[in-house]
């Protein structure tokens, strides 16, 4: 489908999307598809949970044409509850297998780390359990894996890897006085304050424009391996502008779009668009496929009793 079809054919009523951010991407995104296809977009940015609460609640008078989520999970979930439309976009040709479905693509995708900041005193770290060394006493945080799609990805991808080992870290962790801070923003500003050294599990693409903005923080991608989060991208099956939403997810895999969000600091989904940043061939991955819902939901439920515990 060529956009100028869509111009033709698509009615004069905006195309709404919602995102789990970042926002000014979904910004850039929808003024980039406004100018080629004269078609508006509203965009709702906000936190996956925010998100996904918003669509529950107006299951009865559906809005959203597209959703861009911040979890894997999200994009899987409503393919099994009916709510999703089948497109392949042919911009899709050149994003990996593993970041695509009939249902679902890879916007961007972003990775998990140690942020550091270097005025802290305290040494560089190179591995994960480099913070539950001494020099790290209560100065690391993290984010909240209950609150955090991302966060939590990295939790069943430790256990996947070292099993027993990766629980024997969490405890050494908060022996050591890691705090769970929260949403990965709330893990992030103690850090750029100065008052915290480290974040145990940062999401990179936040980092990355915090030292673009001059912050004295490093971004580390651990030793021992780390995890990726692919950002799905999908159109909801109740969109009265199906259309557009087809011709929206053609702009945002486009060689332009996706320029966009390589510079917003997340790997681009597709393979032969670049990045000013370590992309995820680059990395050592931990394994994230074996664990199902009830896996996760006990491992959740495991790392909170870890922390809640006295």
């Amino acid at each position: 489908m060529t956009l100028s079809v869509v111009l033709a054919s698509c009615s004069a009523q905006a195309l709404t999307v919602y995102t789990a951010g970042p926002g000014s991407l979904a910004k850039k995104l929808a003024a980039g598809y406004e100018k080629q296809t004269g078609v508006k977009v509203d965009v709702f940015q906000a936190t996956t949970g925010k998100v996904m609460a918003r669509l529950d609640a107006e299951q009865a008078n559906p809005q959203a044409d597209v959703l861009i989520s911040a979890s894997w999970d999200t994009a899987t979930s409503l393919e099994k509850r009916g709510w999703l439309l089948a497109y392949q976009s042919p911009n899709a040709a050149q994003v990996p297998a593993v970041f695509k479905s009939p249902y679902y693509v890879a916007q961007g995708i972003s990775a998990l780390g140690i942020v550091w900041n270097s005025k802290s005193a305290t040494p560089e770290p190179k591995d994960w359990r480099d913070l539950a060394q001494p020099a790290f006493k209560n100065q690391v945080t993290t984010p909240d894996p209950s609150l955090s799609g991302a966060s939590l990805d990295l939790l069943i991808g430790l256990h996947n890897a070292y099993g027993q080992q990766a629980w024997q870290l969490f405890t050494d962790l908060k022996t050591n006085g890691m705090i769970v801070a929260g949403p990965n923003a709330q893990a992030l500003t103690p850090v750029l304050q100065g008052a915290k050294a480290a974040v145990f599990g940062a999401v990179d693409y936040v980092a990355y424009n915090s030292v673009q903005e001059g912050e004295t923080i490093k971004v580390i991608f651990p030793s021992s391996g780390t995890v990726i989060a692919p950002r799905p991208m999908m159109i909801l099956k109740s969109s009265k502008q199906q259309e557009q939403a087809k011709a929206f997810v053609d702009y945002v895999l486009s060689v332009e779009g996706q320029k966009l969000v390589a510079d917003a600091w997340l790997m681009p989904a597709r393979e032969d668009v670049d990045a000013q940043r370590p992309l995820f061939k680059s990395l050592k991955l931990l394994p994230q496929d074996s664990a199902d819902s009830s896996d996760r939901t006990q491992v959740l439920a495991q790392f909170a009793a870890l922390f809640t515990s006295k």
